[in-house]
């Protein structure tokens, strides 16, 4: 219990010495040393001694970024428990404990081993104590104290952009704001004036200036113009120290721009303009342009033209180029240079978006005067009319007018004019037309049931000149004449019930007709004057076209009569009448007692009793296979092939020799005894063909001997026309002819039979200038080697 009472009532005390700094705790001497504070104690009520500090402290001040040759001496730390013999020893730990702040351990001096800048840190915290070399106990409680940097101006004011950009309207009022800037300044704003900021404007004066304590930017001098300076570079200054000697600066650089606003009107640089267009010009073609200059920029300087007045408002027409905010005139009707020669024109120019604050300066608008003078040009002649309609009967003869068309021309010269019908219109050349006045006529009957209308186009041509021409379109309508009979409108297939009564309703007729009356169609129907008096049936017109079939007696018999034939003329009401007879069939038909038919067929009625209609239909067509089948053999029989006995290739006799065959010259005389046409009397013999199968009964064909005849063109033509007319001769039996060529050829004989009697060389190389025709002979024949070839 002693050691503890004797550790409560430690006394600790410190000096405190700093250079530049005075220590903010103060000694305290309110009681003695020797003061004895008395209290009674819980466990046995002894009085308690505690003896006083003989020093309070807890800040020091340093300054900062000191700079002298040794270190900067902080202060010191003792206790009274120090007698000087070297027991004690004092360590310094917290913020900068060792690296910024070194202690001495035996003298308790604390030392500043850097230099500090505030900016970095301006406050540091450390603790304090002290410890018995030998023991290792503390002798007086770890105690807290702060170290604080004093601030110097060391830092100048930096703006927050190297390089500002501000826009403010043309034409603003003095003290408009333009922008506002602003620096800021590191140092202590609390200790001293290092870190009060002054702006002042270096470069930009008169135009603008800037408050001193807000860096507020504003106009100086009232309507700066765009369009005179656009462009303005300022410098603005910062300095600390309430702008006082001394002080530390930053500066920026602002770049002001002023924007546009629409204060100047359109301008026109010259007062009238001169154009000329071509008679010819179409609706919609430019004929020049005009601009009203503006000063102003963007939407500022959009301008609208009009037209305001001048005769030729409604032949032309003025409209606005966005891109380039010209006037673009263009020819808003046909001109005709024989109808007026030149128009005036009053153009103004508006701008789009005037600005309100501006229109005491005039009016945003001006005017011009434009002149277009109309050039004469050839022109195609012009129609009376944009088409023509015209009618004609379909019975009109070939040949009759049927309506004119009129054009001439717009020149002065007054150019003569023909006129033609456009072919691709008329591809039947049904309608023609006389080129010197214009009618047309027709040149083909007309049908209107097959084309009611003909749309044609007519060309009218300048003589002097064909360029110029100009077409039409004529429409034809062809104007219906009764010419078609009616007829019934479709095959009616009528019957009668056996048990039908009379005055029974059997058929309803109608009619059509291809003419198409204005009035519509009328038809009536009555019976051939012939049948007038019928017994069976009568006819009833209905009065819409229809007519009704009625039985004139009760009961008919398919024994006696199977059909009937009722003939009806029918007639219309058209001029000229015209009528056709349709013939009705009327077939008698077994019926139930519904009046539903059952059976027409009048072969029923005689078929056998034990007979049915299926055997029947069963014998039917038995019969009719054997005739399909013995047709079938017969045809195949007639079309049989025989097969033949050579093969061989080389074995070409009496083989078929087609009509455009050239035949195989000198080579091809041993493939045909040509001895019998060479002598005609050579003995005619009948030989057994070796070429086809001998049939069992084969009957030779005796020809009259013609040795007595030496002419050869007749023994070939009679030998050919006897051949020709064998039916029994097969189709191999041609006959190829190689030694004749007819009477007075001029090229005599082409072929190598002749060459067998003579032994002389002949000369060939004419054959090559006959043509392509004679191509294969001069191949053959034409060379010199062609014998051994």
């Amino acid at each position: 219990m002693r050691t503890s009472c004797f550790s409560l009532v430690l006394l600790w005390s410190s000096i405190f010495h700093a250079i530049h700094t005075t220590p903010s705790p103060k000694r305290t001497n309110k009681h003695s040393q020797g003061e004895r504070v008395t209290g009674l104690s819980e466990r046995d009520g002894r009085t308690l001694h505690r003896a006083k500090r003989g020093w309070m402290w807890n800040q020091f001040f340093l300054l900062e970024e000191y700079t002298g040759p040794d270190t900067q001496y902080v202060g010191k730390l003792h206790t009274d428990q120090d007698k000087g013999d070297g027991n004690l020893k004092y360590i310094l730990t917290g913020d900068g404990a060792g690296s910024l702040f070194i202690i001495d351990e035996n003298t308790g001096d604390i030392h500043a081993a850097k230099k500090l800048d505030r900016e970095e840190k301006s406050l540091y915290v450390l603790r304090a104590k002290a410890i018995d070399r030998k023991t290792g106990r503390q002798v007086e409680p770890e105690s807290e104290f702060i170290i604080k940097i004093h601030d110097i101006n060391d830092n100048e004011p930096k703006f927050t952009k190297d390089i500002y950009t501000a826009t403010v309207p043309e034409m603003s009022a003095v003290g408009t704001s333009v922008l506002r800037v602003t620096a800021t300044d590191a140092d202590d704003a609390n200790y001293g004036n290092s870190a009060k900021v002054v702006y002042s404007i270096l470069q930009g004066q008169p135009y603008f200036s800037v408050d001193p304590e807000t860096g507020i930017i504003r106009t100086a001098l009232p309507d700066m113009s765009r369009e005179n300076r656009e462009q303005y570079q300022v410098v603005i200054q910062a300095k600390d120290m309430g702008g006082q000697m001394g002080g530390l600066s930053g500066s920026t650089t602002v770049n002001i721009t002023l924007t546009d606003v629409n204060d100047n009107p359109p301008r026109f640089p010259q007062s009238t303009y001169q154009f000329s267009s071509p008679e010819s010009a179409q609706p919609g073609t430019p004929l020049g342009r005009i601009k009203a200059n503006d000063p102003d920029v963007g939407e500022n300087a959009e301008t609208e033209y009009s037209i305001s007045s001048g005769d030729g408002s409604d032949m032309f027409d003025i409209v606005t180029d966005k891109d380039t905010q010209e006037g673009i005139i263009t020819v808003k009707k046909h001109l005709d240079f024989e109808n007026k020669m030149l128009y005036t024109l009053k153009v103004e120019a508006t701008n789009t978006h005037p600005d309100p604050r501006f229109l005491q300066l005039g009016p945003f608008k001006d005017t011009a005067l434009v002149k277009i003078s109309v050039e004469d040009t050839d022109e195609p002649p012009v129609f009376s009319r944009p088409w023509y309609l015209m009618e004609v009967d379909e019975d009109a003869k070939e040949g009759s007018i049927i309506g004119h068309v009129v054009a001439q021309d717009p020149d002065i010269a007054n150019n003569a004019i023909k006129y033609s019908v456009d072919r691709h219109t008329d591809l039947d050349r049904i309608f023609n037309i006389y080129s010197g006045n214009g009618s047309l006529f027709l040149s083909k009957p007309l049908d209107r049931e097959e084309t009611p209308w003909h749309n044609i186009t007519v060309i009218a041509t300048e003589i002097n000149n064909p360029k110029q021409s100009s077409q039409i379109p004529v429409f034809i309508r062809i104007l219906d004449i009764n010419d078609h009979a009616p007829e019934f409108a479709k095959y009616y297939e009528t019957f009668v019930c056996e048990n039908a009564k009379a005055g029974q309703l059997i058929q309803t007729v109608s009619a059509v007709d291809k003419d198409e009356p204005a009035r519509g169609h009328r038809f009536f129907f009555e019976v051939v004057p012939e049948f007038a008096v019928q017994p069976n049936f009568s006819i009833v017109d209905n009065k819409d076209n229809t007519a009704g079939i009625l039985t004139r007696r009760n009961g008919y018999s398919r024994s006696k009569a199977s059909t009937y034939l009722l003939p009806i003329i029918i007639f219309d009401n058209d001029y000229p009448i015209q009528s056709s007879t349709g013939t009705l069939t009327i077939r008698v038909c077994a019926c139930d007692s519904h009046g539903n038919m059952q059976s027409c067929s009048a072969e029923a009625l005689f078929l056998p009793a034990g007979l049915s209609t299926g055997a029947l239909v069963a014998i039917l067509l038995c019969i009719v296979i054997l005739l399909v089948l013995v047709v079938l053999f017969t045809t195949l029989k007639k079309q049989r092939k025989k097969e033949p006995l050579i093969i061989s290739k080389d074995d070409v006799r009496d083989n078929i020799v087609t009509y455009n065959d050239e035949g195989g010259g000198e080579e091809d005389t041993q493939a045909f005894d040509i001895g019998t046409l060479r002598n005609p009397e050579a003995r005619e013999e009948s030989k057994m063909r070796r070429d086809v199968i001998p049939e069992t009964i084969f009957q030779i064909r005796r020809t009259a001997p013609l040795w007595e005849n030496i002419d050869v063109q007749d023994f070939i033509h009679r030998r050919l026309k006897e051949n020709d007319s064998d039916p029994a001769a097969p189709p191999y039996d041609s006959l190829a002819t190689y030694a004749y060529e007819g009477n007075d050829s001029i090229a005599n004989s082409l072929s190598s039979l002749e060459s067998l009697t003579t032994e002389a060389n002949q000369d060939y190389d004419y054959l090559s200038d006959w043509g392509p025709r004679f191509k294969k002979l001069a191949d053959m024949y034409g060379g010199e080697d062609s014998d051994r070839d």
